[in-house]
């Protein structure tokens, strides 16, 4: 299996490109923070959710220059994979499947429809089951996500973000879950407790270390919704960065 910092030395995937040294010259897009961007997707997002994510490229420049080389690395596993054909599947994983991995895997999904990349298929999974925080599923809500619940102990969420779009359904789960790809997709480490506790995802091809700070260390308190909400931002922000690199 791969990791993020092995991208860059020789090396051979079967059914993947060989990646060497350094990202070179023109292997990605340029990012773009104009709002116009949008306008490459054949997707119409609710009208709420559009104004949300053309304010997210505006925070690109602010990115620091490591999480920017991390994220390249990602676009570029995605991009080969998309090159020879196959679907990227992307598995965000965190301890519980509650919260940042949830948010890793929608926001993941709307950054791809935003800028029209195909190709990318996105899930998320823990090391153990709880629930989606219902935290977690307000401050997406207030983002602009349309979001239908079912079920009460580990309830089952119908995510949309788009008329033109069949719903995600979101859950908890583990990440071996039967709901999720068995073999060839990356594993993207949203928390380091996860990251730590799981050193070997069964099927991975690449594992991605993209740690988040947990909101839940907010809840109950009077910070709550704008910690929850400025988690949401960040881990779209990168997302959409991620996304527009893969324009070409």
């Amino acid at each position: 299996m791969l990791r993020l910092d092995d991208i860059f030395t020789p090396l051979a995937l079967a059914g993947a490109l060989t990646f060497v040294c350094a990202v070179p010259p023109g292997a990605l897009a340029a990012p773009n923070a104009a709002p116009a961007a949008a306008k490459a997707a054949p997707t119409a997002l609710f009208p709420a959710l559009a104004r949300y994510a053309d304010s997210l490229p505006a925070g690109f420049d602010a990115l620091p220059a490591d999480r920017k080389k991390q994220l390249d690395k990602l676009a570029l596993y995605i991009k080969s994979r998309r090159s020879a054909g196959e679907p990227a599947r992307l598995v965000y994983i965190c301890t519980h499947n509650s919260r940042r991995s949830h948010m890793g895997q929608l926001f993941a999904s709307l950054a791809a429809a935003y800028y029209g990349i195909e190709g990318v298929e996105t899930f998320s999974g823990g090391t153990e089951v709880t629930a989606f925080n219902p935290r977690a599923v307000a401050a997406l809500s207030r983002a602009g996500f349309v979001i239908t619940p079912s079920g009460s102990d580990n309830p089952r969420y119908r995510v949309a973000f788009s008329a033109g779009r069949p719903a995600v359904v979101a859950f908890s789960k583990v990440y071996d879950d039967p709901a999720n790809p068995k073999r060839d997709f990356a594993a993207i480490m949203t928390c380091s407790h996860a990251d730590k506790t799981c050193p070997m995802v069964a099927g991975a091809s690449l594992r991605a270390p993209l740690h988040y700070e947990d909101p839940k260390v907010s809840d109950g308190t009077p910070e709550e919704a704008a910690v929850y909400d400025g988690r949401a931002r960040q881990i779209a922000t990168e997302a959409f960065y991620l996304f527009s690199r893969l324009r070409s």
